[in-house]
């Protein structure tokens, strides 16, 4: 290999200058040719062509709406907003006055809306939706380079959905970019991220088993120091709750976003929900009810010994799931 090297160094000092400067570019070159044939390739796949044909249509369809709603969109980042202002005006965000929405989150979560809300609402709206479409696209490039398909199929039946938050300026969508975000973080910073989630909207706290196990045991942390803002916070939440559950909202399709944080998740475990497959379900249904057997005879022979294995059986995977060892 040396003599190789050797020969083909002595072999570009003989060349003219000219030529010398050549060679590299000829071969940045064919590496580009062998790139784009690659993708043709791929490309001329029928299953692919037919998913691009379909995600463009669905993009255009949304765009096209999101175009059309105009100034109309961003009702609900717009009670956001104006949530912010009123605080620092010393109103009540949770009663306001004018065309806005209440606002209906937890009272210590307002203050992280100020620095935003301090912004002209054209501004503010133009922040909001630019931050939320680039982690969206993030998140999409993430998913469809390591399976394609799938997250082209995916994105399909969540279009509507997305579409609906990116017109209303709902925080599901930023939400769920956090709860995407949180497969990548260190354990503090992914218990985190989950326990703001599950602040700001009940649905995140049913992620919390997607977390990795020392994330899920910060989260459980995070989560506690936020039920004591809480409780600093009461008569304050009690507004909150009562705007909460009187405020009328039409069927939540738009919650169906939150399906796209398990994506880190689910892509790269390849067996993630092969229970879901029923071919599985006769020898699952078997396994079971032996399990139950041998329980049921270590009971009768004894309970006492059978109620301290269980015990610790329990006790080990609690402390396996929260990321604690044995």
């Amino acid at each position: 290999m040396a003599r190789v090297s050797d020969r083909f160094t002595e072999h570009l000092a003989n060349l003219p200058a000219a030529a010398r400067v050549d060679v590299p570019t000829r071969r940045r070159a064919g590496v580009f040719r062998r790139a784009l044939r690659h993708e043709v390739n791929r490309i001329h796949d029928p299953r692919r062509l037919v998913m691009m044909v379909i995600l463009g249509c669905v993009g255009g369809l949304v765009l096209a709406g999101l175009l059309a709603r105009g100034e109309t969109a961003g009702a609900d980042s717009r009670a956001y907003w104006a949530a912010g202002r009123l605080w620092l005006n010393g109103g009540d965000p949770y009663h306001p006055s004018g065309p806005f929405m209440p606002y209906v989150y937890s009272p210590w979560v307002l203050p992280f809306f100020v620095p935003w809300s301090i912004l002209p609402w054209e501004v503010a709206w133009f922040v909001w939706r630019g931050v939320t479409v680039i982690g969206l696209l993030w998140s999409v490039h993430w998913a469809y380079a390591r399976r394609p398909m799938t997250t082209a199929i995916l994105l399909v039946l969540l279009a509507f959905p997305m579409a609906a938050n990116l017109d209303t300026g709902n925080i599901n969508l930023p939400l769920t970019l956090l709860l995407f975000w949180a497969q990548f973080s260190r354990p503090a910073m992914t218990g985190l991220l989950w326990m703001v989630a599950a602040t700001v909207k009940w649905v995140p706290i049913a992620f919390l088993p997607f977390l990795s196990p020392r994330g899920r045991l910060w989260g459980l942390f995070w989560l506690a120091l936020a039920l004591l803002l809480t409780a600093l916070t009461l008569p304050q939440t009690l507004v909150q709750l009562e705007v909460l559950f009187s405020f009328q909202r039409p069927l939540r399709i738009d919650y169906l976003v939150f399906v796209w944080g398990i994506v880190p998740w689910a892509w790269r475990h390849p067996e993630a929900f092969r229970w879901l497959m029923p071919s599985i379900w006769p020898n699952a249904a078997q396994n079971g009810a032996r399990v139950a057997s041998l329980w049921r005879d270590h009971w009768k022979r004894s309970p006492g010994r059978t109620t301290e294995t269980l015990r610790r059986i329990i006790r080990a995977r609690v402390k396996a799931f929260l990321g604690l060892g044995t």
